[in-house]
Protein backbone atom coordinates (compact mmCIF):
# COMPACT_ATOMS: atom_id res chain seq x y z
CA UNK A 1 0.00 0.00 0.00
CA UNK A 2 1.50 3.30 -1.11
CA UNK A 3 1.55 5.81 1.71
CA UNK A 4 -1.16 8.76 1.05
CA UNK A 5 -0.64 10.62 4.39
CA UNK A 6 0.57 13.56 2.95
CA UNK A 7 -2.85 14.21 1.53
CA UNK A 8 -4.65 14.12 5.54
CA UNK A 9 -6.58 17.21 5.34
CA UNK A 10 -8.20 16.54 1.72
CA UNK A 11 -9.29 13.22 2.15
CA UNK A 12 -10.32 14.37 5.71
CA UNK A 13 -12.14 16.78 4.24
CA UNK A 14 -13.89 14.48 1.85
CA UNK A 15 -14.77 11.89 4.54
CA UNK A 16 -16.38 14.74 6.26
CA UNK A 17 -18.69 15.02 3.41
CA UNK A 18 -19.50 11.31 2.93
CA UNK A 19 -22.65 11.08 5.05
CA UNK A 20 -23.13 7.34 4.84
CA UNK A 21 -19.42 7.03 6.20
CA UNK A 22 -19.99 9.31 9.28
CA UNK A 23 -23.65 7.59 10.24
CA UNK A 24 -21.76 4.33 10.45
CA UNK A 25 -18.59 5.47 12.31
CA UNK A 26 -21.00 6.96 14.46
CA UNK A 27 -22.80 4.50 15.59
CA UNK A 28 -19.61 2.05 15.90
CA UNK A 29 -18.32 4.50 18.67
CA UNK A 30 -21.40 4.87 20.82
CA UNK A 31 -21.84 1.43 21.02
CA UNK A 32 -18.43 0.35 21.33
CA UNK A 33 -18.15 2.80 24.25
CA UNK A 34 -20.84 1.67 26.10
CA UNK A 35 -19.87 -1.99 25.75
CA UNK A 36 -16.34 -2.12 26.40
CA UNK A 37 -17.03 0.05 30.13
CA UNK A 38 -19.39 -3.00 30.54
CA UNK A 39 -17.13 -5.96 29.89
CA UNK A 40 -14.17 -4.21 31.79
CA UNK A 41 -16.29 -3.54 35.01
CA UNK A 42 -16.93 -7.27 35.18
CA UNK A 43 -13.16 -8.19 35.68
CA UNK A 44 -12.12 -5.85 38.54
CA UNK A 45 -8.44 -6.60 37.60
CA UNK A 46 -8.65 -4.99 34.85
CA UNK A 47 -6.06 -2.40 35.53
CA UNK A 48 -3.64 -4.16 37.27
CA UNK A 49 -3.71 -6.53 34.37
CA UNK A 50 -2.68 -3.44 32.71
CA UNK A 51 0.10 -2.99 34.86
CA UNK A 52 1.27 -6.75 34.51
CA UNK A 53 1.19 -6.51 31.05
CA UNK A 54 2.93 -3.45 30.40
CA UNK A 55 5.76 -4.80 32.21
CA UNK A 56 5.82 -8.10 30.51
CA UNK A 57 6.02 -5.71 27.02
CA UNK A 58 8.78 -3.57 28.53
CA UNK A 59 10.89 -6.57 29.39
CA UNK A 60 10.59 -8.24 26.07
CA UNK A 61 11.83 -5.20 24.44
CA UNK A 62 14.56 -4.69 27.28
CA UNK A 63 15.37 -8.29 26.03
CA UNK A 64 14.41 -8.70 22.89
CA UNK A 65 17.51 -9.76 20.98
CA UNK A 66 16.91 -12.63 23.38
CA UNK A 67 13.34 -14.04 23.32
CA UNK A 68 13.63 -13.87 19.47
CA UNK A 69 16.68 -16.18 19.25
CA UNK A 70 14.85 -18.36 21.90
CA UNK A 71 11.80 -18.21 19.77
CA UNK A 72 14.07 -19.36 16.33
CA UNK A 73 15.21 -22.13 18.44
CA UNK A 74 11.72 -23.38 19.66
CA UNK A 75 10.40 -23.01 16.19
CA UNK A 76 13.53 -24.88 14.37
CA UNK A 77 12.97 -27.76 17.34
CA UNK A 78 9.25 -28.05 16.02
CA UNK A 79 10.03 -29.04 12.74
CA UNK A 80 9.27 -24.92 11.42
CA UNK A 81 11.77 -22.38 9.77
CA UNK A 82 12.12 -18.52 10.53
CA UNK A 83 12.91 -15.90 8.04
CA UNK A 84 14.24 -12.69 8.99
CA UNK A 85 13.49 -9.93 7.33
CA UNK A 86 14.83 -6.38 7.63
CA UNK A 87 12.20 -4.69 4.92
CA UNK A 88 9.15 -4.94 3.25
CA UNK A 89 10.57 -6.34 0.02
CA UNK A 90 12.74 -8.70 1.95
CA UNK A 91 9.42 -10.11 3.51
CA UNK A 92 7.52 -10.12 0.31
CA UNK A 93 10.55 -11.89 -1.61
CA UNK A 94 10.53 -14.35 1.21
CA UNK A 95 7.06 -15.45 0.97
CA UNK A 96 7.18 -15.29 -2.92
CA UNK A 97 9.94 -17.63 -2.37
CA UNK A 98 7.95 -20.18 -0.47
CA UNK A 99 4.78 -19.62 -2.65
CA UNK A 100 6.87 -20.24 -5.65
CA UNK A 101 8.64 -23.43 -3.93
CA UNK A 102 5.23 -24.97 -3.20
CA UNK A 103 3.66 -24.48 -6.52
CA UNK A 104 1.20 -22.37 -5.70
CA UNK A 105 -1.70 -20.68 -7.23
CA UNK A 106 -4.05 -19.66 -4.80
CA UNK A 107 -3.36 -17.97 -1.04
CA UNK A 108 -6.04 -18.59 1.55
CA UNK A 109 -5.49 -15.24 4.11
CA UNK A 110 -6.20 -14.53 7.42
CA UNK A 111 -6.67 -10.74 8.73
CA UNK A 112 -3.21 -9.48 9.57
CA UNK A 113 -1.78 -5.62 9.31
CA UNK A 114 1.47 -6.63 8.74
CA UNK A 115 0.53 -8.24 5.52
CA UNK A 116 -1.35 -4.55 4.24
CA UNK A 117 2.01 -2.78 6.12
CA UNK A 118 4.19 -5.04 3.20
CA UNK A 119 1.78 -4.99 0.39
CA UNK A 120 1.71 -8.34 0.09
CA UNK A 121 -1.52 -8.81 -2.03
CA UNK A 122 -0.76 -6.43 -4.70
CA UNK A 123 2.62 -8.30 -4.80
CA UNK A 124 1.59 -11.48 -5.26
CA UNK A 125 -1.20 -10.92 -7.62
CA UNK A 126 2.16 -8.64 -9.75
CA UNK A 127 3.74 -12.30 -9.74
CA UNK A 128 0.87 -14.47 -10.62
CA UNK A 129 -0.16 -15.87 -7.22
CA UNK A 130 -3.80 -14.88 -6.44
CA UNK A 131 -4.78 -14.21 -2.81
CA UNK A 132 -7.89 -14.06 -1.09
CA UNK A 133 -9.16 -12.28 1.93
CA UNK A 134 -11.10 -14.83 4.58
CA UNK A 135 -12.04 -12.48 7.30
CA UNK A 136 -15.52 -11.04 5.90
CA UNK A 137 -14.65 -7.46 6.91
CA UNK A 138 -11.14 -7.98 4.91
CA UNK A 139 -13.24 -10.02 1.76
CA UNK A 140 -15.61 -6.94 1.38
CA UNK A 141 -12.90 -4.69 1.07
CA UNK A 142 -11.11 -7.06 -1.37
CA UNK A 143 -13.94 -7.15 -3.38
CA UNK A 144 -14.34 -3.42 -3.47
CA UNK A 145 -10.47 -2.78 -3.63
CA UNK A 146 -10.04 -0.36 -0.44
CA UNK A 147 -8.05 -0.57 2.56
CA UNK A 148 -9.02 -1.48 6.25
CA UNK A 149 -10.56 1.55 7.70
CA UNK A 150 -9.73 0.08 11.47
CA UNK A 151 -7.83 -2.98 12.80
CA UNK A 152 -10.57 -4.99 14.00
CA UNK A 153 -13.42 -4.01 12.51
CA UNK A 154 -11.73 -3.28 8.41
CA UNK A 155 -15.21 -2.64 7.08
CA UNK A 156 -17.02 -0.67 9.50
CA UNK A 157 -17.52 2.40 7.77
CA UNK A 158 -19.75 0.73 4.95
CA UNK A 159 -23.93 -0.03 5.44
CA UNK A 160 -25.44 -2.92 4.55
CA UNK A 161 -26.66 -1.23 1.10
CA UNK A 162 -22.86 -0.70 0.56
CA UNK A 163 -21.45 -4.15 0.97
CA UNK A 164 -24.86 -5.75 -1.17
CA UNK A 165 -23.32 -3.56 -3.66
CA UNK A 166 -20.14 -5.29 -3.72
CA UNK A 167 -21.19 -8.98 -3.22
CA UNK A 168 -23.08 -8.14 -6.81
CA UNK A 169 -20.40 -6.79 -8.65
CA UNK A 170 -18.01 -9.47 -7.17
CA UNK A 171 -20.03 -12.54 -7.54
CA UNK A 172 -21.21 -12.10 -11.11
CA UNK A 173 -22.39 -15.89 -11.63
CA UNK A 174 -25.37 -15.60 -8.87
CA UNK A 175 -28.95 -14.67 -9.53
CA UNK A 176 -28.81 -10.52 -9.68
CA UNK A 177 -32.10 -10.69 -8.37
CA UNK A 178 -31.27 -12.57 -5.13
CA UNK A 179 -31.88 -10.44 -1.72
CA UNK A 180 -29.19 -9.27 0.20
CA UNK A 181 -30.75 -7.09 2.26
CA UNK A 182 -30.15 -8.95 5.53
CA UNK A 183 -26.32 -9.80 7.24
CA UNK A 184 -27.53 -13.66 7.26
CA UNK A 185 -27.95 -13.71 3.69
CA UNK A 186 -24.10 -12.11 3.23
CA UNK A 187 -23.05 -13.97 5.65
CA UNK A 188 -24.44 -17.18 4.17
CA UNK A 189 -22.96 -15.67 0.49
CA UNK A 190 -19.63 -15.12 1.90
CA UNK A 191 -19.58 -18.19 3.17
CA UNK A 192 -20.36 -20.10 0.24
CA UNK A 193 -17.94 -18.35 -2.05
CA UNK A 194 -15.03 -19.15 0.33
CA UNK A 195 -15.33 -22.73 0.47
CA UNK A 196 -14.11 -23.99 -2.14
CA UNK A 197 -10.99 -21.77 -2.12
CA UNK A 198 -10.09 -22.68 1.55
CA UNK A 199 -10.22 -26.10 0.37
CA UNK A 200 -8.17 -25.72 -3.32
CA UNK A 201 -5.62 -22.82 -1.45
CA UNK A 202 -2.61 -24.27 -2.16
CA UNK A 203 -1.01 -22.14 1.00
CA UNK A 204 -2.37 -20.19 4.15
CA UNK A 205 -0.97 -16.97 5.19
CA UNK A 206 -2.09 -15.55 8.84
CA UNK A 207 -0.86 -13.03 11.37
CA UNK A 208 -0.09 -13.43 14.38
CA UNK A 209 -1.10 -11.59 17.33
CA UNK A 210 1.35 -13.62 19.65
CA UNK A 211 4.67 -15.32 19.14
CA UNK A 212 5.70 -17.27 22.13
CA UNK A 213 9.47 -17.66 23.05
CA UNK A 214 8.56 -20.36 25.58
CA UNK A 215 7.55 -23.13 23.27
CA UNK A 216 8.21 -21.38 19.21
CA UNK A 217 4.16 -21.25 19.33
CA UNK A 218 2.06 -18.69 17.14
CA UNK A 219 -1.18 -17.25 18.26
CA UNK A 220 -4.11 -15.58 16.74
CA UNK A 221 -7.53 -14.23 18.05
CA UNK A 222 -10.19 -14.82 15.52
CA UNK A 223 -14.45 -14.40 15.82
CA UNK A 224 -14.84 -16.17 12.64
CA UNK A 225 -12.61 -19.51 11.99
CA UNK A 226 -11.18 -18.36 9.00
CA UNK A 227 -7.71 -18.16 10.61
CA UNK A 228 -8.22 -21.73 11.28
CA UNK A 229 -9.43 -22.95 8.28
CA UNK A 230 -6.28 -20.91 6.29
CA UNK A 231 -3.64 -22.25 8.42
CA UNK A 232 -5.30 -25.89 8.62
CA UNK A 233 -6.02 -26.68 5.12
CA UNK A 234 -3.07 -26.12 3.08
CA UNK A 235 -0.21 -27.60 2.58
CA UNK A 236 1.93 -24.60 3.73
CA UNK A 237 1.24 -22.39 6.81
CA UNK A 238 3.14 -18.86 6.15
CA UNK A 239 3.01 -16.92 9.71
CA UNK A 240 3.86 -12.95 9.11
CA UNK A 241 4.73 -11.31 11.88
CA UNK A 242 6.55 -7.73 13.33
CA UNK A 243 9.47 -8.75 15.93
CA UNK A 244 7.97 -6.97 19.05
CA UNK A 245 5.10 -9.56 19.16
CA UNK A 246 6.71 -12.13 20.85
CA UNK A 247 6.47 -12.68 24.78
CA UNK A 248 8.12 -15.03 27.51
CA UNK A 249 5.68 -17.70 28.14
CA UNK A 250 2.41 -18.87 27.60
CA UNK A 251 1.46 -17.59 30.59
CA UNK A 252 2.34 -13.84 29.19
CA UNK A 253 0.40 -14.93 26.38
CA UNK A 254 -3.04 -15.56 28.84
CA UNK A 255 -2.39 -12.66 30.24
CA UNK A 256 -2.38 -10.18 27.54
CA UNK A 257 -5.32 -12.06 26.38
CA UNK A 258 -7.36 -11.50 29.12
CA UNK A 259 -7.06 -7.52 28.10
CA UNK A 260 -7.08 -8.12 24.09
CA UNK A 261 -10.76 -9.10 23.49
CA UNK A 262 -12.06 -6.49 26.12
CA UNK A 263 -10.15 -3.83 24.40
CA UNK A 264 -10.82 -5.00 20.81
CA UNK A 265 -13.86 -5.95 20.40
CA UNK A 266 -15.76 -5.79 23.80
CA UNK A 267 -15.76 -9.14 24.79
CA UNK A 268 -14.48 -11.25 27.44
CA UNK A 269 -12.49 -13.54 24.89
CA UNK A 270 -13.16 -14.63 21.34
CA UNK A 271 -14.50 -17.07 19.56
CA UNK A 272 -11.69 -18.94 18.63
CA UNK A 273 -7.56 -18.50 20.11
CA UNK A 274 -5.68 -20.59 18.21
CA UNK A 275 -2.09 -21.84 18.93
CA UNK A 276 0.41 -22.72 16.31
CA UNK A 277 3.51 -24.91 16.65
CA UNK A 278 5.34 -26.58 14.04
CA UNK A 279 3.91 -28.68 11.16
CA UNK A 280 1.78 -31.32 12.13
CA UNK A 281 3.39 -34.48 13.62
CA UNK A 282 3.02 -37.80 12.09
CA UNK A 283 -0.27 -39.21 13.95
CA UNK A 284 -2.19 -35.53 13.03
CA UNK A 285 -5.11 -36.04 11.37
CA UNK A 286 -4.70 -32.29 9.52
CA UNK A 287 -2.41 -29.38 9.35
CA UNK A 288 0.02 -28.13 7.32
CA UNK A 289 3.18 -30.30 6.68
CA UNK A 290 5.48 -26.95 6.42
CA UNK A 291 5.13 -24.01 8.87
CA UNK A 292 7.59 -20.66 8.32
CA UNK A 293 7.44 -17.96 10.58
CA UNK A 294 8.82 -14.55 8.27
CA UNK A 295 9.56 -12.04 11.10
CA UNK A 296 9.39 -8.38 10.03
CA UNK A 297 11.66 -5.42 11.42
CA UNK A 298 10.89 -2.36 8.70
CA UNK A 299 12.75 0.35 11.31
CA UNK A 300 11.24 -1.41 14.62
CA UNK A 301 15.11 -2.12 15.74
CA UNK A 302 15.68 1.82 15.49
CA UNK A 303 12.49 2.42 17.79
CA UNK A 304 13.53 0.29 20.13
CA UNK A 305 16.47 2.94 21.31
CA UNK A 306 14.51 5.75 20.76
CA UNK A 307 11.66 7.66 22.39
CA UNK A 308 9.11 6.25 20.68
CA UNK A 309 10.00 2.90 22.14
CA UNK A 310 6.90 2.42 23.85
CA UNK A 311 5.17 2.27 20.95
CA UNK A 312 6.32 -1.07 20.15
CA UNK A 313 3.99 -2.64 23.09
CA UNK A 314 0.61 -1.92 21.03
CA UNK A 315 -1.01 -5.21 20.29
CA UNK A 316 -3.17 -3.73 17.55
CA UNK A 317 -6.80 -3.82 19.52
CA UNK A 318 -7.92 -1.10 18.22
CA UNK A 319 -9.25 0.61 21.32
CA UNK A 320 -8.00 3.72 20.45
CA UNK A 321 -9.50 4.68 17.24
CA UNK A 322 -12.93 3.31 18.23
CA UNK A 323 -13.18 5.91 20.89
CA UNK A 324 -10.80 8.65 19.18
CA UNK A 325 -13.70 11.46 18.18
CA UNK A 326 -11.28 12.33 14.88
CA UNK A 327 -11.34 9.02 13.95
CA UNK A 328 -14.83 8.49 14.21
CA UNK A 329 -15.72 12.03 12.51
CA UNK A 330 -13.62 10.81 9.42
CA UNK A 331 -12.24 7.16 9.03
CA UNK A 332 -9.62 4.74 9.00
CA UNK A 333 -8.66 5.67 5.34
CA UNK A 334 -8.09 9.26 5.13
CA UNK A 335 -5.25 8.37 7.24
CA UNK A 336 -3.86 7.71 4.16
CA UNK A 337 -1.72 4.36 5.40
CA UNK A 338 -2.25 1.12 7.09
CA UNK A 339 -2.58 2.51 10.83
CA UNK A 340 -5.22 5.34 11.49
CA UNK A 341 -6.41 7.02 14.81
CA UNK A 342 -4.19 7.54 17.49
CA UNK A 343 -1.59 4.36 16.96
CA UNK A 344 -1.45 5.54 13.39
CA UNK A 345 -0.36 9.19 14.49
CA UNK A 346 2.41 7.74 16.36
CA UNK A 347 3.22 4.23 14.65
CA UNK A 348 2.97 5.87 11.17
CA UNK A 349 5.40 8.63 11.19
CA UNK A 350 8.14 6.00 12.86
CA UNK A 351 7.78 3.30 9.60
CA UNK A 352 7.26 5.73 6.82
CA UNK A 353 9.04 9.15 7.73
CA UNK A 354 7.35 12.29 9.59
CA UNK A 355 7.88 14.12 6.24
CA UNK A 356 5.05 11.68 5.21
CA UNK A 357 3.26 11.61 7.81
CA UNK A 358 3.12 15.01 9.47
CA UNK A 359 -0.39 15.44 9.25
CA UNK A 360 -1.45 12.52 11.54
CA UNK A 361 0.49 14.19 14.75
CA UNK A 362 -1.62 16.93 14.41
CA UNK A 363 -5.16 15.12 13.99
CA UNK A 364 -5.87 14.95 17.61
CA UNK A 365 -7.88 16.91 20.44
CA UNK A 366 -5.76 15.55 23.11
CA UNK A 367 -8.64 14.41 25.11
CA UNK A 368 -7.01 11.63 26.40
CA UNK A 369 -9.39 9.14 25.62
CA UNK A 370 -6.52 6.90 23.27
CA UNK A 371 -4.38 6.71 26.17
CA UNK A 372 -7.28 6.36 29.12
CA UNK A 373 -8.36 2.87 26.46
CA UNK A 374 -5.23 1.44 26.04
CA UNK A 375 -4.52 -1.87 27.57
CA UNK A 376 -0.94 -1.74 27.19
CA UNK A 377 -0.65 1.82 28.90
CA UNK A 378 0.98 3.49 25.62
CA UNK A 379 1.00 7.59 26.40
CA UNK A 380 -0.09 8.32 23.13
CA UNK A 381 -0.87 11.52 23.26
CA UNK A 382 2.78 12.38 24.85
CA UNK A 383 4.22 10.66 21.63
CA UNK A 384 1.90 12.69 19.29
CA UNK A 385 3.12 15.90 20.87
CA UNK A 386 6.65 14.73 20.05
CA UNK A 387 6.07 13.96 16.85
CA UNK A 388 4.58 17.30 16.51
CA UNK A 389 8.08 18.81 18.21
CA UNK A 390 9.77 16.99 15.51
CA UNK A 391 7.65 18.20 12.63
CA UNK A 392 8.69 21.64 13.97
CA UNK A 393 12.33 21.02 14.14
CA UNK A 394 12.83 19.25 10.90
CA UNK A 395 10.92 22.20 9.16
CA UNK A 396 8.40 19.95 7.69
CA UNK A 397 5.55 22.12 8.98
CA UNK A 398 4.41 25.02 6.69
CA UNK A 399 6.14 27.98 7.45
CA UNK A 400 3.38 30.05 8.12
CA UNK A 401 2.54 27.74 11.17
CA UNK A 402 6.40 27.82 12.06
CA UNK A 403 6.37 31.70 12.48
CA UNK A 404 2.89 31.70 13.91
CA UNK A 405 4.78 29.60 16.80
CA UNK A 406 7.59 31.70 16.99
CA UNK A 407 5.18 34.46 17.60
CA UNK A 408 3.33 32.58 20.55
CA UNK A 409 6.99 31.69 21.75
CA UNK A 410 8.04 35.44 21.96
CA UNK A 411 4.94 36.35 24.14
CA UNK A 412 4.46 33.29 26.07
CA UNK A 413 8.03 33.66 27.24
CA UNK A 414 7.28 37.67 28.80
CA UNK A 415 4.25 36.83 30.81
CA UNK A 416 3.79 41.08 31.66
CA UNK A 417 4.11 41.56 27.37
CA UNK A 418 1.49 38.46 27.10
CA UNK A 419 -1.21 39.41 29.58
CA UNK A 420 -1.26 43.35 28.11
CA UNK A 421 -1.22 42.19 24.74
CA UNK A 422 -4.36 39.44 25.69
CA UNK A 423 -6.16 41.99 27.49
CA UNK A 424 -5.78 44.55 24.60
CA UNK A 425 -6.66 42.54 21.62
CA UNK A 426 -10.21 41.54 24.04
CA UNK A 427 -11.27 44.59 25.15
CA UNK A 428 -10.63 45.41 20.84
CA UNK A 429 -12.57 42.26 19.76
CA UNK A 430 -15.37 42.86 22.07
CA UNK A 431 -15.99 46.87 21.05
CA UNK A 432 -16.07 45.40 17.24
CA UNK A 433 -18.43 42.92 17.91
CA UNK A 434 -20.50 44.68 20.07
CA UNK A 435 -23.43 45.30 17.81
CA UNK A 436 -23.59 41.85 16.55
CA UNK A 437 -22.14 39.65 19.27
CA UNK A 438 -20.01 37.23 16.87
CA UNK A 439 -17.76 37.47 13.77
CA UNK A 440 -18.42 35.46 10.41
CA UNK A 441 -14.87 35.71 9.28
CA UNK A 442 -11.86 37.30 11.31
CA UNK A 443 -8.07 37.59 10.03
CA UNK A 444 -5.96 34.07 11.56
CA UNK A 445 -9.23 32.71 12.77
CA UNK A 446 -10.05 31.09 9.04
CA UNK A 447 -9.85 27.26 10.36
CA UNK A 448 -12.81 28.52 13.09
CA UNK A 449 -14.70 31.41 11.23
CA UNK A 450 -14.97 28.56 7.56
CA UNK A 451 -17.03 26.45 9.57
CA UNK A 452 -18.88 28.52 12.23
CA UNK A 453 -19.23 32.06 13.79
CA UNK A 454 -16.94 32.97 16.31
CA UNK A 455 -18.46 34.41 19.68
CA UNK A 456 -17.52 38.33 20.33
CA UNK A 457 -15.49 37.78 23.82
CA UNK A 458 -17.54 38.89 26.85
CA UNK A 459 -15.54 40.19 30.22
CA UNK A 460 -12.16 40.19 30.84
CA UNK A 461 -9.18 37.24 30.22
CA UNK A 462 -9.35 34.34 31.65
CA UNK A 463 -6.99 35.03 34.30
CA UNK A 464 -8.49 38.03 35.47
CA UNK A 465 -12.26 36.77 35.68
CA UNK A 466 -10.61 33.67 37.71
CA UNK A 467 -8.54 36.06 39.89
CA UNK A 468 -12.12 38.60 40.39
CA UNK A 469 -13.76 35.12 41.45
CA UNK A 470 -11.03 33.63 43.61
CA UNK A 471 -10.91 37.36 45.53
CA UNK A 472 -15.11 37.30 45.67
CA UNK A 473 -14.68 33.40 47.16
CA UNK A 474 -11.97 34.44 49.67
Amino acid sequence: MEPVSHAFKESADRALENATQRRALSKMSHEFGAKRAKVVARLPEFDALRDQAKTIKDHVLENLDFYLETFEEKVTANGGHVHWCRTPEEARDAVLALCRDAGARTVAKGKSMITEEIGLNAFLEANGITPFETDLGEYILQLRGEAPSHITAPAVHLNIEQIADAFRDGHTGLDPARRLDEPQALLDEARAMLRDRFIEADVGITGANFLIAETGSTVIVTNEGNGDLSQTLPKIHIVVASIEKVVPTLEDAATILRLLARSATAQEITSYTTFSTGPKRADDLDGPEAFHVVLLDNGRSELLGGEFREVLRCIRCGACQSLCPVWGAVGGQAYGWVYSGPIGAVLTPALIGIGEARHLPEASTFCGMCESVCPMRIPLPKLMRRWREMAFEKKHTPGVARYGIGLWALFAKRPALYRLTVRAVIALLARIGRRKGRFRRLPLAGGWTAHRDLPAPQGGTFMDQWRSRGERNS
